[in-house]
């Protein structure tokens, strides 16, 4: 094989910089040849559970350095991986370990454990070995990596394998898992670090939820792939960042605004010197806490992109800002905007926008139809609006197919909608996004209650919480006689406009 892998940066950086710092993780401290060796360990382990080309390790745990070794492992294996959203119940947990069905499951008992072990009980008989993370017992995950020989281990992988399997929010449905190939990924982490400008001597804390594509764009692997540091932490604490980034010179974190927020109140009595950490598109919030940020990435902020397509493949870095509010496409990538006959349309002309490139995943795991569906002569179909400005930058209008924002995380109506109907006393419920100064949108519930069934807004509520993860759930419930349709679906601008909904990625809909 005469292309360059994941894994082969892995072992070239070990090289490169065999003094440098690959990973750091509470007392862990890898060097490159000390991460590279680790990772020949990691890779040992899996193929001695059954892991080889094609097979699944399902990650069901909060973040740590050994994801990073458990992906690089798989990259070598030619196996994929996938981190599971930690923030879901058991049930939403247990589907995702039947539908990825995998021959490796790594949990975490801590904060999470009875939601998994809700799971195993759910998916009994799936045929996973299991293996306990956060352990330092005999079978533990740490045991079994310590036994396992430092040798290197080579296989010819091919970099169009499917690497990193992302659970995307269900449009239609339930989830469903993208698969994001090694080529994939670092032909994300080359465009984004050109635009966020990290380099061997970036150190960057993932502070983002593994589940999210975000995390490993800005800017986890492309500060992986250049050869700097990676830092690990459990969950978000904001004292706990501050002294890391004080401490280990910290040039970019994942952090939301309300983290932020606080990270500033606290420093303002700490003092700690934080001036290694780039603002970022968030220099406003931060103001005179940190240093002026010159990156494009800072300067011209946002994009377009899905996990489909790795993150932002469409960023307003590239080239500068336009009269479109996303940028132009990265050099190794193609956009379109077409009818519904897919056929291009003019400049300036509103359509559907489809993509092609080194960025655009494999496809679903298991969901043939809908991958012909979407997948078509080349091109993938976003289910997104835009337009094409005379300047070529590109103007997204909003989602085909309605998504509410609510900080970091997507929540699509339709799963929630799901989940309400499920509920005996609800005949039928629509949810919108109404907008939240805090968090972007906060999502609301209107119901249309079974003919002699009652139900008050905290039960739904209580109903969600517990059988999706609480983010999703709704905040705000009301309840009418009937909901306004067209062709038989939910009449959401109707609904919008009767209680408040708007503030939906990309400006649409906005309420008044």
């Amino acid at each position: 094989m005469t292309h360059m892998n994941l894994s082969d940066v892995c072992r070239e950086n070990a090289r490169r910089f065999p003094q440098g710092v690959a990973a750091i993780d509470g007392d862990i401290r890898y060097s490159w040849p000390e991460f590279d060796t680790r990772v020949n360990q990691v890779a040992r382990m899996l193929a001695s559970h059954g892991v080889g080309a094609g097979d699944r390790v399902l990650w069901l745990a909060q973040t740590s350095v050994r994801f990073l070794e458990l992906m690089l492992a798989c990259a070598r294996l030619e196996a994929m991986i996938c981190p599971a959203n930690w923030r879901q119940s058991g049930e939403e947990l247990a589907f995702v370990i039947t539908d990825f069905d995998p021959a490796v499951i790594v949990w975490q008992d801590q904060e999470i454990g009875a939601a998994v072990a809700d799971a195993r009980a759910r998916s009994a008989g799936q045929g996973a070995v299991w293996i306990h993370h956060d352990t330092d017992a005999a079978g533990g995950y740490a045991d079994l990596v310590t036994h396992c020989d430092v040798a290197p281990f080579d296989t010819g992988v091919d970099p169009d394998s499917a690497l990193l399997v992302i659970y995307t929010a269900a449009t239609v449905g339930r989830p469903a898992g993208s698969m994001l190939s090694q080529r994939n990924l670092m032909t994300m982490a080359t465009m984004t670090g050109a635009i966020t400008g990290v380099d061997h001597a970036s150190v960057f804390i993932n502070s983002g939820p593994l589940f999210h594509i975000g995390n490993f764009q800005f800017d986890s692997l492309p500060v992986f792939v250049r050869g700097g540091t990676n830092v690990y932490v459990r969950r978000v604490d904001e004292e706990q960042l501050l002294h890391l980034i004080a401490e280990e010179k910290v040039t970019s974190a994942f952090l939301m605004p309300p983290t932020i927020l606080k990270m500033k109140d606290l420093n303002s009595t700490r003092g700690l010197d934080i001036s290694s950490l780039r603002a970022g598109p968030f220099g406003p919030l931060w103001g005179d806490a940190l240093p002026p940020d010159t990156s494009a990435w800072a300067r011209f902020t946002g994009g377009f992109g899905q996990t489909e397509l790795t993150g932002l493949c469409i960023l307003n870095g590239y080239g500068g800002k336009g009269i479109g509010n996303s940028g132009r496409p990265t050099p190794l990538c193609q956009v379109r905007i077409v009818d519904a006959d897919g056929h291009e349309v003019p400049i300036g002309e509103a359509g559907e926008i489809i993509v092609r490139g080194d960025n655009v995943h494999l496809g679903y795991w298991n969901r043939p139809d809908r991958n012909a569906e979407r997948m078509r002569d080349g091109w993938w179909h976003t289910t997104d609006l835009g337009r094409i400005e005379p300047d070529g930058t590109l103007e997204f209008l909003g989602t085909m197919t309605r998504m509410i924002k609510s900080a970091a995380e997507n929540v699509y109506p339709a799963e929630v909608e799901r989940c309400l109907t499920a509920h005996p006393a609800v005949k039928a419920a629509a949810v919108i996004g109404v907008p939240d100064p805090q968090y972007t949108q906060s999502v609301k519930a209107v119901v249309v209650l079974s003919d002699g069934h009652s139900a008050s807004g905290e039960d739904l509520i209580e109903h969600c919480r517990s059988r999706i993860a609480s983010y999703k759930k709704p905040k705000f419930v009301e309840f009418i006689d009937e909901l306004p349709l067209i062709g038989g679906r939910p009449d959401y601008e109707a609904l919008d406009a009767t209680f408040g909904g708007g503030g939906y990625p990309g400006g649409c809909n906005v309420a008044t």
